[in-house]
């Protein structure tokens, strides 16, 4: 089992950049690939992006590839999503989340674990 905690959300304008740390309090953090999700208000939680256990392969929503970069730091049990160039409409509720390998996330399987969400707003 692996507890999940996110950071690092805030107000930014757009154009700007943050970056949200997920980091694991419990568990063995490198048993477990990494993804991030989010879910802006009315809509249905959506993948942003996943990586593996060892941080070598990284997977994107195909709408977000080039703007949003993911890494992971397993000797400080954190991964990073680096978000460039924001937009207004990636205003949501940041989610980072673990299952047992990176192709659970390419094939949709339920998530094992959830983290609590932080808020990004990004104005205009």
């Amino acid at each position: 089992q692996v507890q999940l905690v996110e950071s690092g959300g805030g107000l930014v304008q757009a154009g700007g950049s943050l970056r949200l740390s997920c980091a694991a309090s419990e568990g063995t953090f490198s048993q477990y690939a990494i993804g991030w999700f989010r879910q802006a208000p009315g809509k249905e939680r959506e993948f942003v992006g996943a990586i593996n256990r060892s941080g070598s392969n990284t997977y994107y929503a195909d709408s977000l590839k080039g703007r949003f970069t993911i890494s992971r730091n397993n000797a400080e049990s954190t991964v990073y999503l680096q978000m460039n160039s924001l937009k207004p409409e990636d205003t949501a509720v940041y989610y980072c989340s673990a299952q047992k390998v990176l192709s659970d996330y390419r094939s949709g399987h339920p998530i094992d674990y959830w983290g609590q969400g932080t808020q990004v707003t990004v104005s205009s």
